[in-house]
């Protein structure tokens, strides 16, 4: 990998909220990247507010209605290939990718998910924190493979579950602390600090034991 800038496609779903602390933390100087485009599977997700207020490129490819999700897939290669970003970030991206896609891009595509992984793949993961009784709960950043939510891990983020937590306040007190982990996580790739490899996941030249924690400093260590 080279030291320039890197390329990133980010694909959403919803608010956005995620994709937003990018493109804040591009503009303060933070990650040396260029946001080539947003893509999302819904044409009134309140993340294109954010990528259009800010220049970015957006294709807005449907899910609803498509012929079949291989269907669906195919028409975001193409987006993708036409981009050709270094990476690609998953932000609340609701949609399973389907095998060749994956394969396709595999070792450039990441993805947020709010649990501590392994721990709670798929959906609903607040509540089944709080049925488990857990003592904290968090997100994860892993590279996608084909699998649901098991690739390999870069990093976690934890808060504590409060007494009285439901699903809602979960959720609430984990979205800040989520958007401070994507950005440290691209912060990685940025400096070309990680990738995936058949072994796991190698940072800074060495195989990784575990995912790396966010630290009160916004860093990974």
């Amino acid at each position: 990998m080279d030291s320039g800038t890197l390329s990133v496609a980010v694909l959403i779903s919803g608010t956005g909220s995620n994709l937003k602390a990018i493109i804040d933390a591009q503009k303060s100087g933070r990650l040396n990247v260029d946001i080539a485009r947003v893509i999302s599977n819904k044409a009134d997700a309140g993340g294109l507010v954010f990528a259009r207020e800010a220049g970015i490129p957006c294709s807005v490819i449907p899910s609803a209605g498509a012929p079949s999700r291989e269907a669906h897939d195919a028409a975001i290669s193409r987006c993708l290939d036409e981009t050709d970003p270094d990476l690609v970030v998953l932000a609340g991206y609701m949609r399973i990718l389907g095998g060749e896609m994956v394969a396709r891009f595999r070792g450039k595509i990441i993805n947020l998910h709010p649990s501590l992984l392994p721990k709670y793949p798929g959906l609903d993961t607040y509540r089944k924190a709080l049925d488990a009784g857990d003592a904290e709960h968090g997100s994860s950043m892993h590279f996608v493979t084909e699998g649901l939510d098991d690739g390999p891990l870069i990093s976690q983020a934890k808060i504590p579950v409060l007494p009285g937590d439901d699903p809602e306040s979960l959720a609430r007190r984990l979205g800040p602390v989520e958007h401070r982990l994507v950005v440290a996580t691209v912060e990685l790739f940025t400096r070309r600090k990680v990738e995936m490899s058949p072994d796991g996941v190698w940072v800074d030249g060495e195989l990784s034991a575990g995912p790396m924690m966010l630290n009160e400093d916004d860093q990974l260590v």
